[in-house]
C-alpha cells in the first residue's frame, strides 16, 4: 500500500510517526509524500492544549476528504487525541477507519492488516494500557534530513501538574533501558545523524525507574562514545531534578552540546504552587545560577504560561521582573489552555483568552529584547556550526550552532562562495545579527 504520513504535535509525537513508518516499510509497504496519490492516510495527532486539538480535528477533516476524491481508501488517526477521545473520534468522525493510542504504535502494521480483511465499515480499534511501552523499532527516518535526529529515552510522566493532560494518555514514567537506546542511536548515526537530540516527558528523570537512581549522566556518556556523533542536545529537563553528575557530564563531554532546555512554567511561588510545581522561584534562580557558573556558556531555553488561573497583575509582575533579570537565551510562551479532566479546569478564578494573550505578548516583547541583545554581543566570536541548508536567492548557507534546537529556535546564516554539503561543520566568525539570528563567515 502507498501510505502518507502527517505528523503533529512535539518532537516526542515525531519520534513515534518515524517507528511507525519505519515498521510500514519493513513490512513492504511504500511511503509517499503525496497525499493524493496515498491509498492510506496516517494522522499521528496531538492534544496538549486547546489549540492543537483543533488543527489535529481539522487535519483528521480535511484528509477525509481525500477518501471520496482521491484515492485514499483509509484513514488511520493516531497519537494523544486517538489515545484521549476514541470513543468520540468513532461516533463523530465516520471518515476515520482506524484508530491506533500511543502506546500501540507498534501494531500499525497489524491494524492495516485488519483493515484490508474487515467484513464491514466498523472503525479497527488498536488501544493498550497507557503505562505499556512499545517494543523498540530500528528506525531510519531522521528530523531535518537525516543529519539531526531524535532519541525518545522515555514515555509517560509521574509529575501531575494541575494544567497538564499527559499523564492521562502517555502514563507513567518509563525509561526505555540504555542499551537499547545505544542501539538506536548507532543504527541513526550510521545512517547519517551527526546530532542526536534528547527527547522525553522529562528527560532529567531518565533511569529512576528501571536504575532507581538518575542515570541520564550515564547515557550520554555511552551515546557520546559513538564515534562518528558529533552533538548531542538535551530537552526538557525538569529544574528540580538537574543534579551535579548531569551538570559534570554537560561540562566536560565535548559531545554534549552546552543547551538545555528547562521548562520552568512560571516564577510567581503562588501560582507554581497551583501548578503543581516542585520548585519555587528561589530555587529556580540557584539552578540557573549554578548553571551558568559551572558553564558560563551555556545557553538556556524555557517555556513559560501566561493567564494560569488564579495569576494576579502581581503575579504576572513578578514573572516579568523575573524574565527580565534571568535573561534565558530562548524563551516560549503558550497562553493557558483549559483542559477537561485536569485539576485546574476547576479553578476558581479562570482568566479570559484575551488577558492570557495580551500577557503572552508583553513577555515575549520583553524576551525579544533580550534575545536581540544577546545576538549582538555574540559578533566578533567564533564558534562551530552544522550546516542545514542553502538559500539560493540569498547565496546564504543555513547553519546552527550549539545554541540552537532545530525548528525552535534560531540560525546562523553563514555567507561562503564554495560548496559546503548538510551536515557539514564549520568553524565561523559572528560578524553581524539579525534579530534572532547571527551572520558569520567561515574561518579558513
Amino acid at each position: 500500500m502507498k501510505i502518507n504520513f502527517i505528523s503533529l504535535g512535539c518532537d516526542k509525537n515525531l519520534v513515534d510517526s518515524e517507528v511507525m513508518i519505519s515498521s510500514l516499510r519493513k513490512n513492504n509497504h511504500e511511503i509517499t509524500n503525496d497525499v493524493s496519490e496515498a491509498e492510506i492516510i496516517v494522522v499521528n495527532t496531538c492534544c496538549f492544549i486547546g489549540d492543537a486539538k483543533e488543527e489535529s480535528i481539522n487535519t483528521i477533516i480535511e484528509m477525509g476528504e481525500y477518501k471520496t476524491g482521491g484515492n485514499a481508501k483509509f484513514l488511520i488517526i493516531a497519537g494523544c487525541l486517538a489515545e484521549r477521545y476514541h470513543d468520540e473520534i468513532e461516533k463523530e468522525l465516520p471518515e476515520v477507519d482506524a484508530i491506533i493510542g500511543t502506546t500501540a504504535i507498534d501494531s500499525i502494521c497489524d491494524v492495516i492488516d485488519r483493515l484490508l480483511s474487515r467484513e464491514d465499515n466498523s472503525p479497527v480499534k488498536s488501544l493498550k494500557s497507557i503505562d505499556y511501552l512499545p517494543e523498540s523499532v530500528l528506525y531510519e527516518e531522521a528530523h531535518s534530513g537525516g543529519y539531526s535526529a531524535y532519541l525518545k529515552i522515555a514515555e509517560g510522566c509521574d509529575k501531575r501538574c494541575t494544567y497538564c493532560v499527559i499523564p492521562n494518555v502517555r502514563g507513567k514514567y518509563r525509561s526505555v533501558p540504555a542499551e537499547k537506546l545505544v542501539e538506536q542511536a548507532a543504527h541513526l548515526v550510521e545512517n547519517g545523524a551527526k546530532e542526536l537530540i534528547l527527547v522525553a516527558q522529562e528527560t532529567t528523570l531518565y533511569g529512576m525507574d528501571i536504575y532507581n537512581k538518575k542515570s541520564l549522566h550515564t547515557l550520554l556518556s555511552m551515546l557520546s562514545k559513538l564515534p562518528k556523533l558529533r552533538w548531542i542536545r538535551l530537552l526538557y529537563c525538569y529544574p528540580e531534578e538537574i543534579y551535579p553528575e548531569l551538570i559534570d557530564e554537560i561540562k566536560n563531554n565535548p559531545k554534549v552540546c552546552h543547551y538545555i532546555d528547562m521548562p520552568i512554567q512560571h516564577a510567581s511561588d503562588n501560582i507554581l504552587k497551583r501548578m503543581g510545581r516542585w520548585t519555587n522561584q528561589a530555587e529556580l534562580v540557584n539552578i540557573i545560577t549554578k548553571l551558568r557558573e559551572e558553564i558560563p556558556d551555556i545557553a538556556i531555553r524555557t517555556t513559560l504560561i501566561t493567564g494560569f488561573p488564579g495569576e494576579t497583575e502581581e503575579d504576572f509582575r513578578i514573572l516579568k521582573d523575573f524574565v527580565q533579570k534571568m535573561r534565558f537565551d530562548r524563551l516560549g510562551v503558550f497562553p493557558y489552555s483549559q483542559e477537561e479532566n485536569t485539576p485546574a479546569a476547576s479553578f476558581d478564578d479562570q482568566i479570559e483568552d484575551e488577558i492570557k494573550e495580551d500577557r503572552r505578548d508583553e513577555i515575549m516583547e520583553i524576551q525579544q529584547q533580550i534575545t536581540f541583545e544577546k545576538a549582538e554581543e555574540k559578533i566578533g566570536t567564533q564558534m562551530v556550526v552544522m550546516v542545514e541548508g542553502y538559500i539560493p536567492r540569498d547565496d546564504v548557507y543555513v547553519t546552527r550552532s550549539y545554541m540552537d534546537a532545530p525548528d525552535v529556535d534560531g540560525y546562523v546564516f553563514v555567507n561562503y562562495d564554495g560548496e559546503l554539503d548538510s551536515g557539514d561543520f564549520l568553524k565561523v566568525e559572528i560578524i553581524d545579527s539579525s534579530e534572532y539570528d547571527l551572520i558569520a563567515e567561515i574561518i579558513l
